[in-house]
């Protein structure tokens, strides 16, 4: 028999994965405090449930897609969560970007209950979630990983079995803190070019046949800001979020951060500017704001 699969958080991300799992068949129950989106994946034949306790009770394998740290925590720990109204043998796997700690915390106690654990953060934007082209990083026991593997497979089409439980996360924190630090470089790059009055697509070709090539300039850049499209596909908030528990995460390690120090105070300058919900690509938009010249497009 297929287990129930439940499915808490639909938003941009999870949304799209959650639609994946569905019409690709699973045995899907879902829950988000928006009841649109609720409904969005009743459309595509999910069961809606009212309450995380409702998915708890009924769910084999429970999957969270959540903004940050005290949201899993309360939908795992809190007293309406999936630890209060779950049984052993269940399976819970995160595929939000949260604090190392936390993760460990949720291990710990959800071990000691009997109720598996996996972390199974995802790389790429909205684009490659809505075409079910994610990669996941899996922190999992052998177990447990061929457990939700099928269900990874139905999201992504790149997996990264990154060894136990609480190593997925912590490769998601070492790839994003490349992945903003390298955007708000490529901002102030593409900002002096523009200054200078250079043609933007013939200093992009340039990077590009370069080692200072990267993934923005090649693919989302061009596809984003570039053409003047700056609707999230990660928002500046949630790079800076993600900035920030990589060094959070570093002073715990009693590991320097010079640089991610001042990546993040760069995009909490943006946040405050009112770039907080477009996405991070926008960046070199407010750079050339503050600078006071046109921002470039190809």
């Amino acid at each position: 028999m297929a287990e129930k699969i439940g499915f808490i958080g639909l938003g941009a991300m999870g949304g799209p994965m959650a639609a994946n799992l569905a019409r690709k068949g699973s045995d899907l129950i879902v829950y988000d405090i928006d009841s649109a989106k609720v409904q969005t994946l009743v459309d595509l034949g999910a069961t809606p449930a009212g309450s995380v306790a409702e998915i708890a009770k009924a769910a084999d394998i429970i999957l969270t897609m959540l903004p940050d740290s005290p949201e899993v925590e309360e939908a795992v720990l809190g007293p309406d969560g999936i630890l209060a109204h779950g049984r052993p043998d269940q399976l819970v796997m995160d595929m939000s970007t949260i604090a190392p700690s936390t993760t460990d915390r949720l291990l710990k106690t959800l071990n000691e209950a009997g109720i598996g654990f996996v972390d199974a953060p995802v790389g790429r934007l909205v684009t490659h979630a809505i075409a079910g082209e994610l990669l996941f990083m899996v922190g999992a026991s052998g177990n447990d990983f061929g457990r939700v593997k099928p269900l990874i497979e139905g999201m992504g089409t790149t997996i990264h079995h990154c060894g136990a439980p609480g190593t997925g996360i912590r490769t998601k924190l070492v790839n994003n803190l490349i992945a903003i630090s390298v955007c708000q470089i490529d901002a102030e790059a593409i900002t002096l070019a523009q200054a200078f009055g250079l043609d933007v697509q013939n200093t992009i070709d340039v990077i590009n046949g370069t080692t200072a090539m990267n993934g923005h300039l090649i693919t989302n850049w061009p596809n984003k800001v570039l053409k003047g499209d700056t609707s999230p596909g990660f928002r500046v908030a949630l790079a800076h979020k993600d900035v920030s528990l990589a060094l959070q995460a570093a002073h715990e390690a009693g590991i320097p951060m010079f640089t991610g120090a001042s990546v993040r105070e760069a995009y909490a300058s943006a946040r405050a500017a009112g770039y907080g919900d477009q996405d991070f690509s926008s960046l070199v938009d407010f750079l050339c704001e503050k600078a006071g010249i046109e921002p470039p497009r190809l």
